[in-house]
């Protein structure tokens, strides 16, 4: 069992959210949640992970044509943009969740890379780019010697 410091202002900063957020919708039109008001480009989710040799950046794009991403690593930054275009128009929507417009995500890589041999793949709306680490990064096997 766990036990844990309770922190009434914290429940009470919650109902306050909630009830903000009622207020907000029953006198505020509504705007849709793909809606941005100052239509900059989101954020694109990402999984980055790692292994002896490389970095592997993963990132979900359904709907997304793969010829109209743009990856650029320049320095230590590597950039991925493109665009989820707009649904259906003309049309009235009965429940519209999924978001549309530009996008973008920048992630500066701390390890040294080999931009020459990055590789970027795409497959079933998911982007895979491989950043192979450059050699002076990766790890060394060391024999070791017995004095005869």
């Amino acid at each position: 069992m766990t036990m844990s410091l309770w922190e009434p202002m914290r429940e009470l900063i919650t109902v306050r959210d909630m009830m903000d957020r009622l207020l907000e919708e029953s006198f505020v039109p509504a705007r849709r949640r793909w809606e941005r008001e100052d239509r900059s480009p989101r954020r694109l989710p990402v999984d980055v992970y790692t292994t002896e040799d490389e970095i592997v950046v993963q990132a979900p794009m359904p709907g997304v044509n793969p010829e109209e991403v743009d990856i650029t690593m320049e320095g230590d930054t590597l950039t991925i943009k493109g665009e989820v275009k707009a649904p259906v128009e003309n049309v009235d929507y009965v429940m519209q969740e999924r978001w549309y417009g530009p996008f973008s995500r920048s992630l500066v890589i701390n390890v040294p890379v080999d931009p020459d041999k990055i590789e970027a793949t795409f497959e079933n709306g998911l982007l895979t780019v491989v950043i192979p680490k450059a050699e002076e990064v990766k790890p060394k096997a060391i024999k070791v010697r017995t004095k005869k």
